[in-house]
């Protein structure tokens, strides 16, 4: 590639889009947010994607550089290797050719990821896990999602849906996941779920930042919601220790941001529940909410190595 060539990378979410240009070396020129606005339905959605992505492509000309590819990267259920956008619910996809659209579009070779796993690829590659080569990366936030990362490159699975360990079954008869079985440690212990379980007991609506802080202060039922939410964390995790065999899990999403009133006790407990298992490094992510924007940028380039 050229000194002046750039890629191209979107990191598509429910509400918003984060956007961004990127030289092969992982420097970021050039960002942009937009909003996805999903509700508009996924015709719209595709449109916008689009537009956006051919914006940046014209900005990067402007700017005397050279866009090489595009990297974009979406929630749900995504067949990296046919380019479709499978299902995901929170922007109403349903197979959606969204890589050959975009090549169409762009006239750029484009690639399409999925947003957790382009950011667990990101965390492996040039964040919290770079000096590892074999790293979970768990995103916690409104739900519960992981990539498998090994030698710099994630899972996809047989069917594109590799990671979903929010979905692992962890309180038997517990509450009822999204999913519709009861007991995902996604129903339990992602930052929605611990707001609904205060909120329930208490009376009084509340975030996972407000539990967080009210535990943090001493508050006995706060504590006592935080403590089960770690609990089934690490339960999750020493299950994803036992399949993967990782040096590294990076925590990130929203509930990340609690740092050591997580981190902490989480590594307690994951301690706790290790027999002849190696007891994983249990960090918090490096990139913040650039990780999947970033994660697109390195599909984009692993595209044109290929």
């Amino acid at each position: 590639m050229s000194p002046t060539d750039v890629v191209v990378a979107l990191d598509v979410g429910g509400t918003g889009m984060k956007c961004a240009l990127v030289r092969p070396d992982g420097a970021v020129l050039h960002t942009e947010r937009h909003p996805t606005d999903a509700g508009r339905g996924p015709d719209a959605v595709v449109d916008t994607i689009l537009a956006v992505a051919d914006g940046l492509a014209g900005k990067a000309r402007a700017d005397g550089l050279t866009p090489a590819a595009l990297g974009v990267a979406v929630p749900g259920v995504i067949d990296e290797a046919r380019g479709v956008a499978v299902w995901s619910a929170n922007v109403g996809f349903r197979d959606v050719p969204l890589r050959d659209l975009a090549r169409a579009r762009l006239g750029l070779p484009t690639a399409l990821g999925h947003d957790v796993r382009a950011g667990g690829l990101a965390e492996a590659r040039l964040g919290a896990g770079r000096e590892d080569r074999h790293v979970l990366f768990v995103a916690i936030g409104t739900g519960i999602a992981a990539a498998h990362v090994v030698d710099g490159a994630a899972a996809t699975g047989a069917h594109g849906a590799a990671g979903e360990i929010g979905h692992v079954l962890v309180r038997p008869g517990g509450p009822v996941c999204g999913c519709g079985r009861p007991g995902c440690l996604e129903a339990v212990a992602s930052a929605a779920a611990i707001g609904r379980r205060y909120a329930a007991l208490a009376g009084v609506p509340a975030t996972a930042a407000d539990v967080a802080e009210r535990a943090a202060a001493g508050e006995p039922l706060a504590a006592d919601v935080w403590r089960e939410a770690v609990e089934a964390l690490a339960d999750g995790l020493a299950t994803g220790q036992a399949l993967f065999d990782v040096e590294a899990v990076v925590l990130g999403g929203g509930l990340a941001r609690a740092g050591a009133l997580l981190l902490d006790p989480l590594r307690a407990a994951l301690h706790e529940r290790m027999t002849f298992h190696r007891e994983p490094r249990l960090v918090a992510a490096a990139l913040g909410d650039e990780a999947g924007c970033l994660g697109a940028a390195l599909l984009a380039l692993d595209s044109l190595e290929k």
